[in-house]
């Protein structure tokens, strides 16, 4: 009887540390993993006080600073890439994703399809540039982007294409996941 009551409390327990492990790769409405929308620049250290970030400051030619602040693991695998907002209170204003691990709350990540996408979510609009496609989401501040090599041929040139998501294959891969913050 006592084995049986250890042996549901070490479950129990290794089920509740695997679930808070995986709410750190979840992205939700405002929130990409620990990360909040609410989040200052300034509390970054505190978020990510396991993991090593980077800050990159270069110089535009008008001379505006550009930062981008890059999360990686302690063992060197890059994270996320953050682009502050212009606010006089820094805060996120892009994330773009690159570890597989975080995905929407409903499944979608860097290793999904262009199928998992439209079964998943609402498609809320398709914008096409010169070598990618966007995709943006009625349901989260996430949004995909798929490289037009991906699409049919008669698809793949020109920025001024409309494409719709009919036209899209649904083996395409997603090239990049990024999150928007307004």
């Amino acid at each position: 009887m006592i084995r049986k009551s250890i042996f549901t409390v070490a479950l129990t327990s290794l089920l509740f540390i695997q679930c808070n492990t995986n709410t750190d790769f979840v992205i939700a409405k405002d929130q990409v993993g620990k990360l909040q929308k609410s989040n200052t620049i300034e509390e970054l250290e505190t978020i990510f006080a396991a993991d090593s970030i980077v800050r990159d400051t270069t110089m535009t030619r008008i001379g505006a600073a550009v930062k981008k602040i890059n999360i990686y693991e302690k063992g060197g695998k890059q994270l996320l890439t953050l682009t502050p907002n212009t606010d006089s209170i820094p805060k996120i204003g892009i994330i773009r994703i690159y570890d597989p691990r975080y995905v929407t709350e409903k499944g979608v990540g860097l290793n999904s399809t262009f199928k998992d996408i439209e079964e998943k979510h609402t498609i809320k609009k398709i914008t096409s540039a010169l070598n990618n496609i966007v995709i943006f989401l009625k349901d989260s501040d996430a949004y995909f982007t798929i490289a037009k090599t991906e699409l049919p041929s008669n698809l793949q040139y020109g920025a001024s294409a409309n494409i719709e998501a009919v036209q899209i294959p649904d083996n395409a891969k997603i090239k990049y996941m990024m999150v928007g913050w307004d």
